[in-house]
């Protein structure tokens, strides 16, 4: 069985991803990015977090594989699959963008993808 249904990850993401405020605007629902989805999956469930062995990743971490990398991978394999179909998946053009920081429990971390001819991914629950 993989990490990801041995985790029952999608469901967990699923659930953070609901808990995201729409305020009923005409765009719809707000997007996470990997990073934002890993540090809630992190702070969310620590344990299955430990299990899957990742940090959430950021610029100077200093490893190859990382929570948010893992997820927006799974997640793109399995939207382009049709095997979720309750997620959409977008990209943030790196187009004049410097950096893109974000708050976790052990500090700020930098996106690794800032700067770089790769996008950032950005995840939310599609609107029925």
């Amino acid at each position: 069985m993989s990490q990801w249904a041995e985790h029952n990850i999608h469901a967990k993401l699923t659930t953070i991803l609901g808990t995201v405020a729409s305020h009923d605007h005409h765009f719809g629902r707000p997007l996470l990015t990997a990073y934002q989805l890993a540090i809630e999956f992190a702070a969310r469930y620590p344990i299955e977090t430990d299990d899957l062995g990742y940090p959430i990743g950021g610029a100077g971490t200093g490893q190859q594989n990382s929570l948010s990398q893992y997820l927006a991978r799974e997640l793109s394999q399995r939207i382009k699959a049709g095997t979720i179909t309750n997620i959409e998946g977008l990209f943030l053009s790196n187009l004049h963008l410097n950096d893109v920081r974000f708050d976790t429990d052990e500090g700020v971390i930098s996106s690794s993808l800032t700067g770089t001819p790769f996008t950032l991914s950005l995840y939310r629950l599609r609107d029925n």
